[in-house]
């Protein structure tokens, strides 16, 4: 059994292995899935950033970070803010706040931020 496991290890690509092992480690944290995230309700997720942009809203810098946790995606909004320390693609964090909804995109606005290891 256990070479089963180390051939589909083996074959299996590696973006596959790494959103397993990210999807593992939020589960084993105390947050919603982001596939379970409803608007207007206030949530604690977990995940990896996978981008970072500034995107101007009403005439100011906005930090949009996206969020992943190996089965789906939410977005964490700062209003006028064009940088935070910390907040870098590949680092795993956890965001709280009330979520919106936009099209199919989920957004937390102003959100909570706890870095993780």
């Amino acid at each position: 059994m256990p070479l089963r496991k180390f051939a589909k290890r083996l074959t299996s690509p590696i973006e596959e292995q790494d959103r397993q092992n990210l999807a593992k480690f939020c589960a084993d944290l105390d947050v919603l899935p982001i596939s379970q995230v409803e608007p207007r309700v206030p949530v604690r997720v977990a995940g990896e950033i996978q981008t970072v942009l500034i995107v101007p809203r009403a005439g100011s810098p906005s930090l949009e970070v996206t969020v992943g946790d190996g089965e789906a995606q939410l977005v964490g909004v700062f209003f006028g803010r064009r940088k935070i320390l910390g907040l870098t693609p590949g680092r795993r964090l956890i965001l709280s706040g009330v979520a919106a909804s936009e099209g199919s995109r989920t957004f937390i606005y102003n959100p909570i931020y706890e870095l993780l290891p």
